[in-house]
């Protein structure tokens, strides 16, 4: 029987110092991302690369890196995979009370208060705000452990008082207290990873998780807030939109290699999706279109 991974993750703060920094310098080829959330606040950079980013119920691609806050409790997958093409990356974890207790109460922190609250829903920056908090955190690493604090300290209000972001979760996620809950949604999110390019049944996923296919379906629903077949679409369109970003083949092959079976079917959910065509989506990111 195969060993199912822990849903929370317990992160140590690093010997001396009041949060964790890590670097990896590249692809850890048998480490597979699992479902799952801690209690710490994360900041992470990828400097290089590109890939799928499912955060609480957002799915979608980032390319030429990638500078994200996910808060604590948010569920999330992990980017250290072998899908995943990025070759380098910083993750910076910290509590939310690892200045002190309520010193985030104190007039001066009133930005980095509210950044952090909204943390809890995940957000992605971008443009001037990405590359300089880049650079700061990889310059932690050449620091004292005071000077780290205070440079943590910049990094957060620079990301504080920054406009180059985007909330990834407007709505908010649940996250299920119970384990066997947490391995359920684990071993569904995992299965559509590997099998998202065919046909899904409810049926597979009930016997899967041993519910009916009713049950099943009312345990997704509450769990993500959404049907799994409207998570399985959202899931195939961002697999398409990476494909029509990446790879010069056409649409229509796109379509079926995404998992749609039915090209109507796609344009229609690719639009409902991304608020565009297919067609224009491609031309957006100025990318040739092959004659179908």
């Amino acid at each position: 029987m195969k060993k199912k991974q822990a849903f929370i993750e317990r992160i140590d703060p690093s010997f001396g110092s009041s949060f964790t920094l890590k670097k990896f310098d590249s692809r850890v080829e048998d480490h597979k991302p699992f479902w799952h959330f801690h209690q710490e606040i994360e900041l992470v950079y990828i400097p290089e690369g590109n890939g799928k980013r499912h955060i609480g119920n957002h799915i979608s691609n980032y390319y030429n890196g990638d500078l994200l806050v996910i808060g604590g409790k948010l569920p999330h997958f992990g980017f250290r995979d072998r899908l995943i093409g990025n070759g380098k990356e910083v993750v910076l974890h910290f509590r939310e009370d690892f200045l002190g207790e309520n010193i985030l109460m104190k007039p001066e922190f009133i930005a980095i208060r509210r950044f952090l609250e909204l943390s809890k829903n995940g957000i992605s920056f971008f443009g001037n705000s990405k590359s300089e908090v880049g650079e700061r955190l990889e310059s932690l690493f050449y620091m004292s452990n005071f000077e780290k604090l205070i440079e943590v300290m910049k990094i957060l209000n620079i990301l504080a008082t920054s406009r180059d972001m985007e909330v990834l979760n407007v709505s908010g996620v649940m996250v299920s207290p119970s384990a066997h809950g947490a391995d359920r949604l684990d071993e569904v999110f995992s299965f559509v990873r590997e099998n998202f390019q065919e046909e899904i049944a409810l049926e597979q996923l009930a016997e899967m998780t041993s519910m009916t296919v009713p049950s099943f379906c009312r345990f997704f629903k509450k769990q993500t807030g959404k049907t799994f077949i409207e998570f399985l679409n959202e899931y195939r369109i961002a697999h398409a939109c990476k494909l029509l970003a990446d790879d010069p083949m056409s649409i229509t092959d796109v379509c079926f290699e995404a998992g749609f079976n039915n090209f109507s079917h796609f344009n229609k959910y690719f639009k409902r999706i991304t608020g565009k065509s297919p067609s224009e989506y491609r031309k957006e990111l100025a990318l040739v279109v092959l004659p179908e």
